[in-house]
């Protein structure tokens, strides 16, 4: 074989290594990206690199997947439910402290799951690789809870955090750790409405319903909407 057809193979080879390390890439990015939706979007935003992005939600990976997540059982998940139906009733008369009634709750849940619930930006982290699409709802909401302890939220503001609340309180009932597969969502929304749609996860026969008590106004048992029951 002589010195140019030797040349030539190399080259060959490592002109396809670079093109299989380019599809691998490529592939990674896109399973990513299906995975993690709208965070994949936010990561990306924070950290200002796409390979530093995806570098820390395959780390993210790792670290829940070292983690002794467990399912509730029938009885636990129904606990829970009446728990939250306690809290979404106390709205009525008390939002702020049903709202922070709503945080401890999920808090409760999450350890109950076997997630850490030490530091907030890494629950909310952790959450995310399994809870994708509901974890900006628990940002959003600590958000509002915030701003109240501020004096800047209104009771509006307060009744929207419960609806966040409940929709990763509903998505923590689930057992999504062990699905075999990542379940797959329907096509993002665009991105002008993707905050209020992605944290809401609202259809409209499956809205939170939070009344609020108007002045003079009594306001009964019937007007609180339960929510759906917990199926095992």
């Amino acid at each position: 074989m002589d010195q140019g057809t030797l040349i030539a193979i190399v080259v060959g080879v490592l002109v396809l290594a670079v093109i299989g390390w380019l599809v691998w890439q490529r592939q990674r990015s896109e399973a990513l990206r299906e995975r993690y939706g709208p965070e994949y979007a936010r990561t990306v935003n924070e950290l200002g690199d796409t390979r530093r992005a995806e570098s820390e939600l395959i780390r993210r990976q790792e670290r829940v997947a070292a983690l002794d997540i467990r399912p509730m059982s029938a009885e636990m998940q129904n606990r829970f439910h009446q728990q939250w139906r306690a809290v979404q009733a106390r709205f009525v008369d008390d939002p702020k402290g049903a709202v922070t009634d709503a945080d401890a709750l999920v808090e409760d849940a999450m350890r109950t799951r076997g997630y850490p619930v030490s530091d907030f930006d890494q629950r909310a982290a952790d959450l995310s690789v399994h809870h994708p699409r509901v974890v900006e709802n628990y940002r959003a909401a600590r958000d509002i809870a915030h701003r109240h302890r501020r004096g800047e939220a209104t009771t509006e503001d307060l009744r929207q955090a419960m609806v966040y609340y409940r929709g990763l309180f509903q998505d923590l009932l689930e057992d999504r750790e062990h699905e075999a597969e990542p379940r797959r969502e329907a096509a993002a929304p665009p991105a002008s409405a993707e905050r209020v749609v992605e944290r809401s996860t609202a259809r409209d026969d499956d809205r939170l319903e939070i009344p609020v008590k108007r002045s003079g106004e009594r306001v009964s048992d019937r007007d609180i909407r339960n929510d759906r029951e917990v199926r095992p």
